[in-house]
């Protein structure tokens, strides 16, 4: 038996998100405030009051999600919880990943907040607005979806950004080749398609310029070696070497996010129960989807805290 903590990405932001554990832990209000303190600015307030379309935003979406997970994990550390001696390996989905790289100590959590900040504005720059597109391809194998992307991308730019398990895979690129692949994967039998009301095409080759201003801001924080072993989402490997980290983390902005294989690997290595650790439940849904042995905890609000500190 063991635990892996995984940690949500963009789609998992709501409104009042994290104002609860702000409210019943000293330790996770100190999170928000060294979060808004790094940049500047009150992201907090945001998070709480909104309004919805400016936490949206992938500039404040990617941070504050990061802030709420480390907050949920400080106030467990403060109550005698610890990752290094409790849990097998952490992971995280997208952003998430930073996330799962502030709790295992590689990043502060001020840099932390720096640099999906920093993700954030690099990746809304590197392609102007109504250019990109995603679309959820749902219910078609995944060798048929990359047939349909490769035809596409003959004539513009379309591959696979997310492998979420569950029959659910994740397109992005061009507008052009998103829709014209869109159109075969119904012409090969998907349930459905649907386009994502997002505003850049993620973990596409589109992101290149985003991945350079990457390298740049990584090269530039301190790192330290994780305390628990990270499973990075473009290798679904376990990493604990700085530099492949590092480079990885680049890789990650314009290469593919194998969560179902994420997961499955996990099962694989002996994970009896993944803690999803911040806002919502995605990871905990697409968990149950992909490999019905591992159960799911979800740890979002103080009642979630006590609960897993007398699991743990």
């Amino acid at each position: 038996m063991s635990i892996a903590f995984t940690f949500p990405g963009q789609g998992s932001q709501a409104v009042g998100m994290g104002k609860d554990l702000a409210d019943a832990f000293p330790e996770a209000r100190a999170v928000f405030q060294e979060v808004d303190d790094a940049l500047g600015e009150n992201l907090s307030q945001v998070m709480w009051e909104g309004p919805e379309e400016t936490l949206t935003l992938t500039a404040n979406a990617q941070p504050a999600l990061m802030a709420v997970s480390l907050a949920a994990l400080r106030a467990l550390e403060a109550r005698g919880f610890s990752l290094r001696d409790k849990v097998s390996y952490v992971a995280g989905h997208s952003l998430g990943e930073y996330s799962a790289l502030a709790a295992a100590g590689t990043f502060s959590i001020a840099d932390t907040a720096r640099l999906l900040r920093i993700r954030g504005n690099a990746m809304q720059a590197a392609v102007p607005v109504g250019e990109g597109a995603m679309a959820a391809v749902i219910g078609l194998e995944q060798a048929d979806v990359e047939a349909a992307c490769a035809e596409a991308a003959q004539q513009s730019p379309c591959q696979i950004a997310n492998d979420n398990g569950g029959g659910q895979l994740v397109i992005s690129g061009a507008k052009a080749g998103v829709e014209l692949a869109g159109q075969l994967c119904t012409a090969k039998g998907a349930k459905r398609v649907i386009m994502l009301p997002v505003s850049a095409p993620f973990h596409s080759a589109l992101m290149a310029p985003a991945a350079e201003a990457m390298r740049k801001a990584l090269a530039e924080v301190t790192k330290n070696p994780p305390i628990v072993p990270v499973v990075a989402n473009v290798v679904v490997q376990p990493l604990t070497d700085v530099e492949e980290i590092t480079a990885r983390l680049v890789e990650q902005v314009t290469g593919r996010v194998r969560w179902r294989e994420t997961v499955e690997w996990l099962g694989q290595n002996g994970v009896t129960t993944l803690y999803e650790v911040g806002s919502g439940k995605v990871l905990s849904g697409l968990a149950r989807r992909i490999n019905r042995d591992i159960a799911t905890v979800s740890v979002n609000l103080p009642a979630d805290v006590e609960a897993a500190l007398a699991a743990l």
